[in-house]
């Protein structure tokens, strides 16, 4: 039997958070400690570092309203997902927890404050998100991605560690590989991605403004874009039309290898894909998610943008036509896009594993 100590990650079940989870998880296993990950069923979908055997399912709920029902049955299912945690936690006997975000971290969080163990969040955003606003006074050490995210509120600042996003090998690798822009008689190779909230505006708006480019950036132009299943024949209608060399799928797997290999990268601006465009070094458009609470995305974008490693268009303002001339400028600038990729990387930390993993072995003590 092992007897290595045992480090318990929590995240919510998306790639923003599970990816980061992964990297430290990584870099823990390098060191010669276990790890286990506790998180919400969504994650058994997940392929990557935790198998279903190094996997605990810990029941939790999102605040999706204000209203006392909503409120009040949120409140049970955090309260009955504690519980869970609190037996696993007093099981497993964890040396310390450490949570990425998202609802289903508060139970593990909050469980290993009931029973005294170490505590670290992660937060790779720009404003704290919700669930680690909350956590924030009940863990021993946070630990941001970007500078200042904490520095208006002096007790938090105090714990408070900058140490970057956690990369998974496959973006190290892909970070490797320098950027070099086309010329203005070469291939053209554009990616656009959404995600699953922000595929929609993307097939909405980005075919447009490729009609609206002149003739001779169509014949240049090799196109990848992600297009959820119910608007790819209408997007891929519009590409076949003019001729366009276009890929068009609801997924890429490969995702990090496509940012690495295309000269301009156009998508919504969370975390986890900014801080991946600042490691790899890539130009980008990035949109922000409107209508969030904190208004995350925004400053994600912002960060990038006040670098001069992207362009921050809100999407009121991401028209066909704004985004065509965007394009166009850009796609006949090749020492400008050279600039925006350098720019970008100075943004980018690829030791954030290495540095993450520092800091929750001294808070654990081993």
């Amino acid at each position: 039997m092992n007897y290595a100590p045992l480090i318990l990650l929590a995240a919510g079940g998306t790639g923003g958070h599970l990816f980061p989870a992964e990297a430290l998880g990584v870099e823990l296993i390098k060191r010669g400690l276990r790890v286990r990950l506790a998180t919400d069923a969504r994650a058994l979908r997940y392929s990557g570092l935790f198998s279903k055997d190094m996997i605990d399912v810990v029941p939790s709920e999102t605040v999706r309203g204000r209203s006392p029902w909503s409120l009040a049955t949120t409140g049970i299912k955090l309260a009955a997902g504690t519980a869970v945690a609190f037996n696993l936690i007093r099981r497993l006997k964890p040396v310390a927890v450490v949570g990425f975000g998202g609802y289903p971290t508060l139970p593990p969080l909050m469980a290993a404050r009931l029973l005294g163990v170490p505590a670290v969040i992660h937060d790779a955003n720009a404003v704290l998100g919700r669930a680690n606003r909350f956590l924030s006074r009940h863990v021993n050490a946070i630990a941001t991605s970007l500078p200042g995210v904490l520095d208006r509120d002096p007790a938090l600042a105090e714990k408070t560690v900058t140490v970057g996003t956690p990369m998974r090998p496959a973006i190290l690798g892909a970070a490797a590989i320098n950027y070099v822009p086309p010329e203005t008689t070469e291939p053209f190779r554009l990616l656009v991605v959404g995600g699953s909230q922000g595929a929609r505006v993307m097939s909405d708006i980005v075919p447009g403004a490729i009609e609206r480019l002149e003739p001779a950036l169509w014949r240049r132009l090799i196109l990848t874009q992600q297009v959820r299943d119910e608007d790819i024949t209408r997007v891929r209608a519009v590409y076949d039309g003019l001729k366009i060399n276009a890929e068009l799928a609801p997924f890429f797997a490969d995702l990090p290898a496509r940012l690495a290999s295309n000269h301009l990268v156009v998508s919504r601006s969370g975390a986890g894909t900014v801080a991946e465009l600042a490691a790899i070094g890539r130009p980008s458009i990035l949109v922000p998610l409107p209508g969030s609470i904190d208004q995350d995305q925004f400053a994600n974008a912002g960060v990038l943008a006040q670098a001069k490693g992207a362009l921050r268009i809100a999407q009121a303002d991401f028209t066909s036509d704004r985004l065509a001339a965007e394009i166009s400028a850009l796609a006949a600038e090749p020492a400008h896009l050279a600039a925006m990729a350098a720019n970008a990387r100075t943004v980018g930390r690829l030791d954030a594993a290495e540095r993450l993993a520092d800091l929750v072995v001294k808070v654990a003590g081993i």
